[in-house]
């Protein structure tokens, strides 16, 4: 058996829950599976789950509630956003206790997001060399996330990109759903999920809809999903004639999504930047549904070219076209596509497995922290 650590995971208050509340939630469940003492901070009560009675340092129990980091000590701090005020408060705690710290990081991009961009210049310009100091490894949730990082002054040696985990459970073949029905959607369904913005290749899905399958009645194209661009996207669609084969959805409740893909024959990642988000793909992976994807940085590797889907240029509307002919009309490797995804899924990215990556960037750093430290045990003073 492993080591057994006390961790400490330090999230954001204001960080979006998509990009860190289910990783860390489940990673706290797996690490507590596995013998770990794990306890939340900056996180909403219950965000997190936790170990119960706490033994301290001395040999006592500690309280359940009111514990800060000094009061915890953590033998490692597990902080998401290397930006962020969290993550240098971290960095502080880290080099006061002698703890290693762990950063997570999600890449996700500061366009568009005013509040997101004034973070990222306080951070860079206050504290992220002091972040950087003191970290003992970097998490990166995909490849921008690792240039990102990297690109912040953090050595890449330091740096793993490990994409996290998905809900084999709750994401599964097989499972059902009354939205279809509940919208007039008929035939096989080419799912696209997510906003509804300009930038993300809907226009030229559209467009490819359109020249493939989009005027039979057996295929409908649904968006799942809300943003601005849904209503020029509509005239598009009846400008060309399948307005009624397109259909808009909303997006749906978290607990509608498993159904929802598993009725689905295949899902549409047409992005044409990398302000996509991957956890979709491993989403589908383990519904066994088959992945177009565009060829941006963000799903790099996610997609196995013929094996779980098809990788298409981005942008390049008779790449599309010609993708969304090879899919529709071909039953058989769309199903060897579905099983592919389904056990790659279980061998690769559920997490059991995820955690298990993730425990030995943890004990490695734990390790390595400890022989940093001098030889009476106490750690090394480091200005944050």
């Amino acid at each position: 058996m492993a080591r057994s650590l006390r961790i400490a995971i330090v999230m954001n208050p204001f960080a979006r829950k998509r990009l860190v509340g289910d990783h860390a939630h489940a990673l706290a469940s797996e690490l507590l599976g596995r013998g770990h003492t794990v306890r939340g901070f900056g996180a909403p009560p219950g965000a997190i789950p936790r170990s119960g009675s706490m033994p301290t340092v001395d040999g006592g129990v500690a309280p359940d509630e009111g514990l800060g980091l000094l009061g915890y000590r953590p033998d490692l701090i597990l902080a998401y956003d290397s930006l962020s005020p969290a993550a240098w408060h971290s960095a502080r705690m880290a080099s006061r206790l002698g703890a290693a710290l762990v950063l997570v990081e999600g890449g996700q991009p500061a366009l568009g997001r005013p509040l997101a961009g004034l973070k990222h210049f306080v951070g860079r310009r206050i504290w992220g060399r002091g972040v950087r100091r003191n970290t003992a490894a970097v998490v990166a949730l995909d490849p921008v996330a690792k240039q990102d990082v990297v690109g912040r002054g953090f050595s890449e040696s330091l740096v793993t990109v490990d994409r996290g985990g998905v809900d084999l459970t709750r994401f599964r073949p097989g499972l059902t759903s009354e939205i279809p029905a509940r919208h007039g959607v008929r035939g096989r369904i080419i799912l696209h999920l997510g906003r509804i913005e300009p930038g993300r290749g809907l226009e030229l899905l559209v467009s490819a809809f359109a020249a493939t399958v989009g005027r039979r009645d057996d295929w409908s194209l649904v968006f799942a999903g809300e943003g601005g661009a849904s209503g020029h996207l509509r005239v598009t669609a009846d400008r060309l004639g399948i307005g009624a084969h397109v259909h808009w959805i909303g997006k749906p409740r978290g607990e509608e999504l498993p159904g929802l893909m598993g009725v689905s024959t295949l899902m549409v990642t047409p992005a044409e930047s990398d302000d996509v988000s991957s956890s979709k793909i491993l989403r589908a992976m383990a519904s066994g549904l088959p992945v177009l994807a565009a060829d941006v940085l963000r799903l790099e590797g996610l997609v196995g070219h013929d094996e779980t889907g098809l990788v298409v240029a981005s942008g390049d509307r008779n790449e599309w076209i010609a993708a969304l002919q090879t899919a529709s009309g071909a039953p058989e490797r769309r199903k060897r596509w579905g099983l592919r995804a389904r056990a790659i899924a279980e061998e690769q990215h559920g997490w059991p497995a995820a955690t298990e990556r993730l425990e030995n960037i943890l004990l490695r750093a734990a390790e390595r922290r400890e022989r940093e430290r001098e030889p009476d045990g106490v750690a090394r003073t480091e200005s944050a």
